[in-house]
């Protein structure tokens, strides 16, 4: 058997603040968990902002998406791989280039982890050709994932760019600007 979830009262919290942190873990729009919290609407977003930075509240927040993470037995290691394996998707991995130069697309050897990379697979059938001359047609069309996206979440994880909106100082700086010196 599992551990306990701690309660709230061993995190120092009241009720509401409690079920607040359950309520964030589930997706984690703060100003919406504090209205199913029971905080107004009015107020919901300033509650929720406030309580967020109290270290009681990260703490009980932390433990309940390493609980939910543990019960889903969910690794960052898993999702990082999953992205990869977006991210390095090929086309060429689904498709066979016929002597002339065409390509067809051929799903007989693709892997599971390249499947990982498919969002979308259509199969159309249509009738082709006249008379006794006339076949039914299958064409395939497969989409893969967003391979930018998937290369920007690598990328920021691996820390190889900062995302400008990220505030990197926690006290004011004095920025002073002086003209170029004259020569």
């Amino acid at each position: 058997m599992g551990k306990k979830r701690k309660t709230a009262k061993q995190y120092g919290l009241s009720p509401k603040p409690f079920a607040f942190c359950i309520e964030y873990v589930i997706d984690l729009n703060a100003k919406q968990a504090a209205i199913r919290a029971g905080y107004s609407q009015r107020t919901a977003a300033e509650q929720a902002s406030r309580m967020l930075t109290k270290v009681n509240v990260q703490e009980c927040v932390q433990d309940l998406i390493t609980t939910r993470n543990d019960k889903a037995e969910l690794t960052a290691d898993m999702v990082l791989d999953e992205i990869r394996k977006c991210a390095f998707s090929n086309m060429l991995d689904y498709t066979t280039v016929q002597d002339d130069g065409y390509a067809y697309i051929d799903m007989t050897d693709v892997t599971r982890d390249q499947m990982a990379a498919v969002s979308e697979c259509t199969v159309e059938e249509y009738p082709e050709g006249r008379g006794d001359d006339m076949r039914m047609v299958k064409k395939l069309k497969i989409k893969l994932v967003d391979k930018k996206g998937s290369l920007d979440q690598l990328m920021k994880h691996l820390g190889m760019y900062i995302d400008r909106s990220e505030v990197t100082h926690k006290t004011p700086q004095q920025v002073t600007f002086k003209p170029p010196e004259k020569k």
